[in-house]
């Protein structure tokens, strides 16, 4: 039997406050354990929360970036559960009346497709503490601490519809996610410390049901790949599971990537469970039209209105689009790039995939393997730039407009200019002297002459090396090969 796999995905976004949401505790990442944590944190006897505007503001401005219709009414209430690191014994969240409804979100695919992934509501909440069972100091061995430090940082809960059908989708959506949320600075994105969590749902169907199977949430995972090998395991396992004739019970699990698994955890509630009433300590949050304006003023321009201007103007492919707009540095170094371009004679679209093709190979590649950010280049996109329009007027070829990349990363010279100038290394452009490599390299290799003229093109290849070999890199490989077809396609 054919299955398809069904998912939801619940995130929490962090929001970038310097205070909690309801307290005047900082929110700074890596202090003490328990240094941060207000009485009001705590809920002590007599202490009331007083709601962040900031944090209001953030989720107003994720409400306008989705397209959703905004709550001008919206009521806090307490989700009661017991946990060793929720200090009140009960979440203050959101449940009947969210900040957020609806709203869409677009994503790319790999294979550039676009899909439209639904969202139910995002509503604002509380964070609880935090378990620690190891490394903590003074802990001792089996033991475990709580570090209430977390409590009361202001979350943004984002909830999808179960409408995507493969991990792959599913991590697609969570890195568009991602990149909205510290575009528009609500969020800092960072995964190792928290700051954004998915919660994966997942259940598994016949191929052409419309009927939903029971789901299982899979919590806390802090990266795109163990979210995608979550969901892949988690599917296989109730597929197989129902396959033996067995059913899935609805409970929420843990993923453990180094056994490759996901594993129980406890059984799932359901809203009633929480007990959810609203908080009687605050008020309604009411939202006004002037507030929402204001807010909508100081928007950024969107990726996707971004990615709709360069693929409508420059001819860019859905996918570098997406590319060139991971994040809102990213897109910022891109659009000083064009502007680059521009002053040079003009952004044409050649010159833009050409830029877009260095800002995801070389410059991508390099700024991983060293782990820094794009906003970190030692590169500027003005040296970049100048550096394509050697390669596009024939002076370097793309072997040595590596090298030159790299010594521009290195500080060695302000342009790649300069340091063609300082080093020799334009491209030979003396057809005359490339005719006479030509013809050393033919005379020195009948056999691979003989095997070029049967059909064989990796003989051509072969030899087209030799006098790269020859020149130092420096003669232009194309000029090279066509010098070569026109003097073996010659009768003797």
């Amino acid at each position: 039997m054919a299955w398809e796999v069904v998912i939801g995905l619940e995130t929490h976004v962090q929001l970038q406050t310097r205070s909690k949401i309801f307290s005047p505790a900082s929110t700074a990442f890596g202090a003490p354990p328990n240094t941060q944590a207000h009485m009001v944190d705590l809920a002590l006897p007599g202490v009331l929360p007083v709601l962040n505007q900031a944090a209001v503001e953030a989720a107003i401005r994720f409400g306008l970036a989705i397209g959703a219709q905004i709550s001008p009414h919206s009521v806090f209430a307490r989700k009661n559960y017991f946990y060793p690191d929720l200090p009140k014994g009960y979440q203050i969240s959101q449940f009947e009346i969210p900040v957020v409804q609806g709203g869409q979100i677009e994503v790319v695919l790999a294979d550039g497709q676009r899909r439209t992934i639904e969202l139910t509501r995002a509503h604002l909440e509380e964070d609880a503490g935090k378990s620690i069972h190891e490394g903590l100091a003074g802990l001792p061995t089996g033991k475990s601490g709580i570090d209430l430090n977390r409590a009361g940082t202001p979350l943004l809960e984002i909830v999808t519809e179960p409408v995507m059908r493969s991990a792959a989708e599913a991590v697609a959506y969570a890195k568009a996610l991602h990149t909205l949320v510290t575009w528009i600075g609500i969020c800092d994105g960072n995964l190792q410390e928290g700051s954004f969590r998915c919660d994966a749902n997942v259940s598994v169907r016949p191929q052409g049901s419309t009927t939903f199977g029971t789901r299982c949430e899979i919590k806390n995972l802090n990266s795109f790949r163990f979210l995608e090998r979550a969901i892949q395991v988690e599917a296989a396992r109730q597929v197989a599971l129902i396959e033996d004739g067995g059913r899935v019970v609805q409970e929420t699990r843990l993923f453990d990537p180094d056994r490759d698994e996901t594993r129980a955890m406890r059984s799932k509630e359901d809203a009633q469970d929480y007990r959810y009433f609203p908080d009687p300590d605050l008020p309604p949050l009411v939202i006004s039209a002037d507030w929402i304006d204001r807010l909508k003023a100081q928007m950024p321009a969107l990726p996707q209105a971004l990615q709709a201007q360069w693929i409508d103007r420059y001819g860019l492919s859905a996918y570098d689009a997406a590319a060139v707009t991971q994040s809102r540095a990213a897109a910022d170094y891109f659009q000083a790039g064009l502007e680059a371009f521009e002053k040079s004679g003009g952004a044409s679209p050649a010159r833009a995939k050409l830029l877009a093709n260095w800002v995801m190979g070389e410059l991508a590649s390099t700024l991983n393997r060293e782990e820094r950010h794009i906003e970190d280049s030692p590169v500027s996109a003005d040296q970049l730039v100048g550096l394509i329009l050697r390669i596009e007027d024939g002076t370097l070829s793309n072997k040595i407009a590596r090298e030159v990349f790299v010594a521009l990363w290195q500080g060695q010279g302000p342009t790649a200019d300069q340091l063609i100038n300082e080093r020799g290394l334009a491209q030979i452009q003396d057809t005359g002297l490339i005719e006479s490599l030509v013809a050393e390299v033919v005379a020195a290799n009948p056999k691979m002459v003989e095997e070029f003229q049967s059909g064989k093109d990796k003989a051509l290849n072969a030899m087209v090396g030799q006098v790269m070999k020859k020149s130092g890199g420096k003669a232009n490989p194309q000029t090279v090969t066509e010098h070569f077809k026109r003097v073996l396609s010659r009768p003797d």
